[in-house]
């Protein structure tokens, strides 16, 4: 009656977790694993059923086998929806060889006496491979957050459950036919364990995509659709470690400014569409340009920024010039123009009493100068000249006006 009663809480559980993870996929599609992690508490539901029909069933070895393929099935099914979620590439060779063992296994399910501690560890072999593979699927995500660690874990110690039941099985009292199993002391013992490690491990399953879910919609929200780089949020919740990062070291860290020049003349000769493919081409080729550790940004409009840890003024004023040739030479080639694409920039170095604002503000007004000094300019803040003509004024102030300014 115990065996039963378990039994039954993991065919609900086993449901219950099913729905869970098909929930998860309909209503957030790029969850892809979670579609496979459906099927595989799905599975396990069959697998529940077939348990409760073994003792009416005429021939009860082909059930044994039945069951043993079908929980099979739920765990590969399991396998795959990990590696899916964790972006790993499916570990079809192992799968494929587990299942081949696990096949050529099935004559000594039926040789061996029913019960016997050899025919048990061989009857879970391959389910302690399939809880294995999924540990080694999650390390060669290389993700090494709490959670992924406690996944990994999990599956080990499901692992190590299964294998135990060898052990179990010489010490405790085993049914002699497979009709009597779920009579067994052995029975109850074996769908407990069974149960917590269905449990756990589609807990954290489910945490650890929740968790993935609420990092991607902080990527997304720190992200411009446009270009792809950071918006001004991510810009600002990224940027203020980095300078507090810099000041505590003692690292030199620097910020230039960049702004397309008459970005509205582009938008009237050519159309919005060419305007938008100009702000896409920038912003990639900022980043192809920049390193692992900068930070680019697309701030507003057609102004960017590169946060550039272990630059002083000089080496990010060498790197804008660099960028600068590059914007004139390779941005105005999809529009079938001559006429060169430009932009100016404004460069600054932090200072022990600077926040991210005040290294901001420093980089806007030298692109205040390198635009009043003619456009296609680098200017720095530490070699600032003096301000241009009272058109040039005017039109950096509409530019000021266009956009909502970053440093208060």
């Amino acid at each position: 009656m115990t065996a039963v009663f378990i039994l039954s809480i993991n065919m609900f559980v086993s449901a219950l977790f099913a729905v869970a993870f098909a929930v998860v996929a309909s209503t957030n599609p790029t969850v892809r694993g979670a579609r496979w992690l459906a099927a595989a508490y799905g599975i396990g539901v069959i697998d529940v059923a077939l348990e409760f029909l073994l003792p009416s069933l005429a021939h009860p070895g082909v059930g044994v086998v039945a069951i043993y393929l079908v929980y099979l099935t739920a765990l590969t099914f399991g396998v795959v929806g990990v590696a899916t979620h964790y972006d790993v590439k499916r570990p079809k060779i192992a799968l494929a060889t587990i299942w081949v063992a696990a096949l050529g296994l099935i004559p000594a399910l039926f040789y061996l006496p029913y019960g016997s501690t050899l025919r048990t560890l061989l009857y879970q072999l391959p389910y302690v491979s399939l809880h294995v593979l999924i540990v080694v699927v999650v390390l060669r995500s290389g993700r090494r957050m709490a959670l992924d660690r406690l996944l990994a874990a999990v599956s080990a110690m499901g692992a190590l459950t299964y294998l135990s039941k060898s052990a179990i099985v010489a010490r405790v009292n085993n049914a002699p036919d497979p009709q009597s199993y779920l009579g067994s002391e052995y029975a109850a013992i074996s769908q407990t364990l069974g149960a917590v490690v269905l449990v756990a491990l589609a807990l954290v399953l489910l945490l650890v995509i929740m968790r993935d879910t609420t990092m991607e919609m902080v990527v997304r929200s720190e992200t411009d659709p446009l270009s792809g780089v950071l918006n001004r949020r991510g810009f600002e919740a990224r940027g203020q470690p980095y300078v507090e990062h810099a000041k505590k070291n003692g690292q030199p860290l620097a910020l230039i400014t960049i702004d397309l020049d008459r970005f509205k003349a582009i938008n009237d000769s050519f159309g919005h569409a060419a305007g938008d493919m100009v702000i896409a081409d920038l912003a990639a080729l900022l980043s192809a340009s920049s390193g692992q550790s900068d930070l680019v940004a697309r701030l507003g409009g057609e102004e960017f920024a590169m946060l550039l840890p272990g630059h002083n003024a000089a080496q990010a004023q060498a790197l804008a010039e660099d960028i600068r040739v590059l914007i004139s030479r390779k941005l105005p080639l999809r529009l079938g123009n001559e006429k060169a694409v430009t932009a100016s920039f404004g460069v600054a170095e932090l200072q022990m009493t600077d926040q991210l604002s005040d290294l901001c503000r420093r980089s806007d007004v030298a692109l205040y100068e390198a635009k009043a000094g003619g456009r296609n300019k680098v200017a720095a803040a530490s070699i600032l000249r003096a301000v241009g003509s009272e058109e040039d004024r005017r039109d950096y102030g509409r530019m000021q006006d266009s956009r909502t300014k970053y440093c208060a």
